[in-house]
C-alpha cells in the first residue's frame, strides 16, 4: 500500500477513532475498523511455538528448541527455516503477529530467561534474530523484535532502571534491534525496564535511534501492561498500547489531543504506522493469507535435526558416539530422562502436541538391539508437577483428565467442559461466574504421602475424599502479569493414597478482581528415598555396558519473571552424575538447561552433553547424537563458569531501584578476557566428532575505513570421519586509543569436509564490526590503525592471527 493510500485512509477517521486503534481490543487482538476495511489483527506469543490466542492443551503447537539453543545452531539457515515454520503454525492458528524474537542478551548468567534469548554476544543474537525473522515474514506474518531495550534480568522487572552507557547501549544492547530492523522485522515491543531514567514505553530511544535514525517504519507495542500514562508515551515513539480494551489511552488520550498535551501528528503517526502493518498481514482489505502446507512428519524432522544440530559436545573421552552393536545394556539415569524440561517457563510456553523424551528417543534406536534400563535417582527439587491424564480420570465422563466447572456465587454450575490437564490459566468467564473447581478421580499408583497443590490467588480450597487439604485466602503478593497469568504461587498440603484406590479431588478457587484466572492443580506421589535411589542408579550403571544421566533445571529455577541466585543443579543430581561415572567410565551426561549450570563433576564424566531445552523431538535428536548417526553440531551461544563465584557479571539485583551495568562493553566472554579468567567452557566452544587443524589465515593487508573484508581460513580434517566446523573470526586493536574489549566476534562460517580434506572457510566480516560509536560527536566511526585478525574455534581457542591495516577515508 502506498503512502498516499495511507493517507486517504487516515483521513477518514475522527480522532477518537483513530484512539480507539491505538489500544487492544482484546488480549491478543487490535480493533477493527469496518469503515476502512480493517479487520482485527491476532497476536501470539512465539518464541518456541505459536500457542494462538487461547491456553488451551487441546489445541496444541509444534514446539521448537529454546533461542538458546537456536543461537547454537551458528546456522542461519537453519533459524530461518524454522522461522518459516513458526510462520506456518501462526498461519494455521490465524495468527498475524508472532511476538517472537527476543534480542536480549545473556549479560549475566543468572538471568531466568535465558532460555528465550539467543547469546550473550550482539553479533550472534543480531544475525541469529535476523534468521528467525525472515524466516517468519517471508510467509506473510509479521515478527516482532522484543524486549526493546537493555530488557536482560527478571528481578524488578516491572520497575527497574538499567543504567548504561551511550557506548555500551549503542554497541552492545540496541545493536541486535538495529539488525533486528535492517532484516524488515515490523514490529518492535517496548520492554516493562526503564533505561537512564525513563520507562521504555515512554523513551525518546523509540524515537532516536529506532524511526528516524534506523528508518523503521512498522509498529512499537508495548509489552503488556507496561503502559503506565498518558501522555508520556504518546508523545514518545510508542503506537499500540497493550493489552486491551482497558488501559491508559482511550478517552484520556482523546483529551490529551484536544487540550495540546500531545500533538495530533503523534496519533497521525501511530495510525498510521498500524494501517501499514495491516496492509503488510493482509489485514486491510483483503483476505487473510492462506497457511503453508507443512506435514507433521516433514515438520517433525525438522525439529529432529535442529535439536541435534544445537547439542553441544562439552568434552569426550572416545565415549561418543555409542556403537549401538557393541551394547548389550544402557542404563538411562535421572528423572529428566523421562520428564525432560522441553521448553522454559512463562507466557511463551506452548502445549506440545507429542514429547519425545531422552528415555522414548534411546528405546527407539535401541529397540531389538540392547536392553534400556531406567533408575529415575533421587527426587528432583522441584514442586508437583500438574495433573496430567496418565493419574486420573473426569470423575463426570470416566476419560482421562479433569473436570473444569464455573460455579455461580450459590455453587450452582453454570459451565463444565472436560479438559486434560489441571493447569488451567484461562477457564471461561461467563456471566456470573464466581468460581472455579477443577475435580478429577485420582489413580494412584504408589501407596504413601502425596503431596497436593492448588496454585492461584484469592479463596482457594483442595479436598481428597471430603479431606480438606489446603484452605485459605491467600491474597495477591505480585504485580507481574506472568506470575498472576501464568505461574501463579501454589500452596500445598500432604495425604495419605492407597495404591489402586481412587481417591475424589475437587479444587476451587473464588474469581477476585485482580486476581487473574489461572488454576493450577498438581500432584506427586512419595518420591524414594535419596540414599536408595542412587544406590539403584548405581547398581544400574555397573551392570550396563554404557549409561546416560540426564540432569536439568526445573521450570521454578528459569522461567519469566524471576532470576536465579545460583547455578547448581537442584536435588542430589551432582552426586547422582558423580556415583554413576565412578560406577561406569562410559557415563554420558546430558544437561537439560536452557542456561549455564555449574557443573563440578566435568572432569570425571565421560563426555558431556548439553541439549539445551530441546523442543517436542529433543529426545529423538538426542539420540541421533548419541548413536552417531548425526553429529552434535551446536556451539556455546554464552560462556559457562566452573562457579558462580568465578563470573566477572553476575548481579541482576537493583539497587535502589537501578541496575548500572558498570561493566559497559565488557560482557560474556570480553569480560573473563578483560578479568584474565579461565572459565569452564568458552564463548563458541563446541566438539563434533572428527578433530580440525587450523591451518592457514589470509586476509586483505589493507582496506578504507567502512568496508567490509573477507577472512580467508584454511582448516583440514584431520580425524577418521566426516564433519561439520564452525570457523569463527575475532577482532583485536592493541594500542587503541578508545576502550574496547580484548577481542570482539567479527564473523564466522561453518565447514565441512572427509576425513584427510582441507576447506576453506571464507567469513565476512562487515564493516560494522570494525566501527565504534563517538559519545563525544553521537556517531559511528571507525579508528584507522593495525587490527589483529585472529581465527579458530572459540573465543578462547584461536590458533591463527593475522593484521589488517584500516586507512582513513578521504
Amino acid at each position: 500500500m502506498t503512502d498516499e493510500e495511507l493517507e486517504r485512509l487516515l483521513d477518514k477517521l475522527t480522532l477518537p477513532q483513530k484512539v480507539r486503534l491505538l489500544t487492544g481490543a482484546t488480549t491478543w487482538r487490535t480493533g477493527a475498523e469496518p469503515a476502512l476495511g480493517l479487520r482485527e489483527l491476532v497476536m501470539s506469543d512465539g518464541p518456541a511455538g505459536v500457542r494462538g490466542e487461547a491456553w488451551d492443551e487441546r489445541d496444541p503447537s509444534l514446539l521448537l528448541p529454546s533461542a538458546s539453543a537456536l543461537g547454537a545452531l551458528w546456522d542461519e539457515e537453519s533459524v530461518e527455516r524454522l522461522g518459516g515454520l513458526l510462520a506456518a503454525e501462526a498461519r494455521r492458528k490465524g495468527v498475524d503477529v508472532v511476538l517472537a524474537p527476543t534480542l536480549n542478551l545473556h549479560r549475566s548468567p543468572l538471568g531466568g530467561r535465558h532460555f528465550e534469548c539467543f547469546a550473550e554476544d550482539p553479533e550472534l543474537t543480531g544475525r541469529t534474530g535476523a534468521a528467525l525473522i525472515r524466516g517468519i515474514q517471508a510467509h506473510g506474518v509479521a515478527a516482532t523484535a522484543k524486549h526493546y531495550v537493555a530488557n536482560d534480568s527478571e528481578t524488578d522487572r516491572l520497575t527497574v532502571d538499567v543504567r548504561v552507557g551511550e557506548r555500551a547501549l549503542r554497541e552492545v544492547y540496541l545493536a541486535p534491534f538495529e539488525a533486528a530492523v535492517e532484516a524488515g522485522v515490523r514490529v518492535v515491543m517496548a520492554g516493562y525496564n526503564g533505561v537512564n531514567g525513563r520507562t521504555m514505553t515512554a523513551s525518546s530511544l523509540l524515537t532516536a535511534p529506532l524511526k528516524d535514525e534506523w528508518g523503521f517504519d512498522g509498529v512499537v507495542v508495548s509489552d503488556w501492561g507496561a503502559v503506565r500514562s498518558t501522555a508520556g508515551p504518546a508523545r514518545a515513539g510508542l503506537d499500540l498500547a497493550m493489552p486491551g480494551p482497558e488501559g491508559p489511552w482511550g478517552e484520556a488520550l482523546v483529551r490529551a489531543v484536544e487540550a495540546g498535551t500531545v500533538p495530533r501528528a503523534a496519533v497521525d503517526d501511530k495510525v498510521r504506522r498500524l494501517l501499514r502493518l495491516a496492509a503488510r498481514a493482509g489485514a486491510l482489505g483483503g483476505p487473510r493469507a492462506a497457511a503453508p502446507p507443512v506435514r507433521s512428519r516433514d515438520a517433525r524432522r525438522l525439529l529432529r535435526r535442529a535439536a541435534a544440530a544445537s547439542t553441544v559436545l562439552l568434552h569426550n573421552r572416545d565415549v561418543l558416539p555409542l556403537d549401538p552393536e557393541e551394547l548389550g545394556t544402557v542404563a538411562v539415569i535421572g528423572t529428566h530422562a523421562a520428564r525432560p524440561r522441553v521448553q522454559g517457563g512463562g507466557s511463551a510456553g506452548v502445549f506440545p502436541s507429542a514429547v519425545v523424551t531422552p528415555l522414548d528417543g534411546i528405546r527407539a534406536w535401541l529397540r531389538g538391539r540392547a536392553r534400556v534400563v531406567h533408575a529415575p535417582g533421587p527426587p528432583p527439587d522441584a514442586p508437583p508437577p500438574p495433573l496430567d491424564m496418565s493419574l486420573c480420570r473426569d470423575p463426570r465422563s470416566g476419560v482421562p483428565g479433569v473436570l473444569l466447572r464455573v460455579l455461580d456465587a450459590s455453587g450452582a454450575e453454570i459451565y463444565a467442559e472436560h479438559r486434560q490437564s489441571g493447569r488451567q490459566l484461562e477457564p471461561l468467564l461467563v456471566p456470573a461466574a464466581h468460581t472455579v473447581e477443577i475435580s478429577a478421580l485420582l489413580l494412584p499408583r504408589t501407596t504413601g504421602e502425596w503431596t497436593l497443590g492448588i496454585g492461584g490467588f484469592g479463596r482457594m480450597s483442595l479436598t481428597v475424599d471430603e479431606h480438606t487439604v489446603v484452605d485459605g485466602d491467600f491474597a495477591r503478593d505480585s504485580d507481574d502479569p506472568a506470575v498472576i497469568h501464568v505461574n501463579p504461587p501454589a500452596r500445598y498440603g500432604r495425604v495419605h493414597l492407597t495404591a489402586g484406590r481412587t481417591a475424589r479431588l475437587v479444587a476451587r478457587r473464588a474469581l477476585a478482581a485482580g486476581t487473574g484466572r489461572a488454576t493450577v492443580v498438581s500432584a506427586a506421589p512419595p518420591g524414594p528415598d535419596a540414599e536408595e535411589a542412587l544406590a539403584a542408579a548405581v547398581r544400574a550403571a555397573g551392570e550396563a555396558d554404557a549409561a546416560i544421566v540426564v540432569v536439568g533445571t526445573t521450570e521454578h529455577g528459569e522461567t519469566e519473571g524471576h532470576d536465579r541466585t545460583g547455578l547448581a543443579l537442584g536435588g542430589r543430581q551432582d552426586d547422582l552424575v558423580r556415583v554413576v561415572a565412578d560406577a561406569n567410565p562410559r557415563t554420558v551426561v546430558v544437561v537439560n538447561s536452557g542456561g549455564p549450570v555449574e557443573l563440578p563433576w566435568r572432569a570425571r564424566a565421560g563426555a558431556i552433553l548439553l541439549t539445551w531445552f530441546p523442543g517436542q523431538e529433543g529426545g529423538a535428536g538426542l539420540a541421533d547424537v548419541l548413536f552417531g548417526r548425526t553429529e552434535p553440531g551446536g556451539r556455546l551461544p554464552t560462556t559457562w563458569a566452573a562457579g558462580l563465584a568465578d563470573a566477572p557479571v553476575t548481579r541482576t539485583r537493583p539497587e535502589q531501584g537501578r541496575l548500572a551495568y558498570d561493566e559497559g562493553l565488557h560482557i560474556g566472554y570480553r569480560a573473563w578476557l578483560r578479568e584474565h579468567r579461565e572459565p569452564a567452557y568458552w564463548f563458541g566452544h563446541g566438539f563434533g566428532y572428527t578433530s580440525w587443524c587450523y591451518e592457514n589465515v589470509s586476509v586483505p593487508s589493507a582496506i578504507e575505513a567502512g568496508a567490509p573484508f573477507t577472512v580467508r581460513a584454511d582448516v583440514r580434517n584431520t580425524g577418521r570421519r566426516p564433519g561439520r566446523e564452525v570457523v569463527q573470526v575475532y577482532l583485536a586493536r592493541p594500542g587503541s586509543e578508545r576502550e574496547r574489549p580484548v577481542r570482539w566476534l567479527a564473523g564466522w562460517a561453518a565447514v565441512s569436509a572427509a576425513p584427510g580434506e582441507t576447506v576453506t572457510a571464507r567469513v565476512h566480516v562487515p564493516a560494522r564490526a570494525l566501527r565504534h560509536w563517538s559519545p563525544e560527536e553521537h556517531a559511528w566511526r571507525t579508528e584507522p590503525g593495525r587490527y589483529r585478525v585472529l581465527a579458530g574455534r572459540s573465543a578462547g581457542d584461536l590458533p591463527l592471527a593475522a593484521a589488517v591495516e584500516v586507512t582513513a577515508t578521504g
